[in-house]
């Protein structure tokens, strides 16, 4: 078996196609998740937080400074995309079970 022959055996065996296509779809709704929440939704949240651009807000405590803002969008970032993969699983689960 040739080289070739042996990496094609590897990538079907292994479903890589189908690994690249999650990779580049996840990478894909990640870059749309992130401006959801930095363009739509965080700008409804800072008309209610005073003082403006809700990223830049940090807690001193003493010499140390924590970005809180910067976190706060991160972790909005993580639990809608989450619950958009949890959603696309739970569909995919369904269709499974037809």
């Amino acid at each position: 078996m040739g080289f070739v022959s042996e990496f094609m055996a590897f990538f079907n065996k292994h479903k890589i196609a189908g690994l690249a296509v999650a990779f580049i779809i996840g990478t894909a709704a990640t870059k749309l998740v992130t401006a959801l929440v930095a363009d739509i939704v965080m700008p409804i949240i800072s008309v209610l937080i005073p003082g403006g651009d809700w990223r830049l807000a940090t807690l001193d405590i003493g010499p140390i400074k924590l970005l809180v803002g910067d976190f706060a969008g991160a972790l909005i970032d993580f639990v809608i995309i989450a619950f958009v993969v949890f959603m696309m699983m739970k569909y995919v689960a369904k269709e499974d079970a037809k």
